[in-house]
């Protein structure tokens, strides 16, 4: 059985919501479509609990855009660069759940980023009342093999948001 998508509601100023159930067997599939539609200045923001498959999605997009290997997580390493030829657009894979104050933020340069590449952070709860307001928001909730994705689609990427 494929994954079942309830589309939520666009009001013409705000962000569309999708909401999609899957298995833990369908989210390679759905991160590379994702990731396949990043472009240079995008920021995804990835929340969910432990364990709850952020690192999956991430390592996913990063898949599609060309990584061969498996992306390591950046849970110690708190940003992760990727760049060409390893991947065909430049990306932080970001994991701020070791950052405690919004202020330790500011010497990781994360906005650095986003004039040729694209920003993939977990645990953008640690970003305080920071951020990118035209952020992709992505939450993923669920256990064992169930999972629920639900989406924040800003209008920036509505036209090429790529899950039906």
């Amino acid at each position: 059985m494929g994954p079942c998508l309830r589309r939520g509601t666009n009001t013409k100023a705000g962000p569309m919501s999708f909401t999609l159930a899957y298995n833990l067997d369908e989210a390679d599939a759905i991160g590379a479509a994702i990731g396949g539609v990043l472009a240079p200045g995008d920021v995804v923001l990835l929340s969910g609990d432990l364990g709850a498959g952020k690192t999956t999605l991430a390592r996913a997009m990063l898949k599609a855009r060309g990584l061969a290997g498996e992306a390591p997580s950046p849970t110690f390493a708190i940003v992760q660069p990727y760049a060409p030829p390893e991947v065909d657009l430049p990306i932080a894979h970001v994991d701020l759940y070791r950052i405690e104050e919004p202020r330790d933020l500011i010497e990781l340069g994360l906005d650095d980023y986003l004039s040729d590449g694209a920003l993939l952070i977990e645990w953008p709860d640690r970003l305080g009342g920071d951020g990118w307001p035209g952020a992709l928001e992505l939450t993923i909730s669920g256990a064992g093999d169930a999972r629920v994705l639900t989406a924040r689609v800003p209008p920036a990427w509505e036209a090429r948001w790529p899950l039906p």
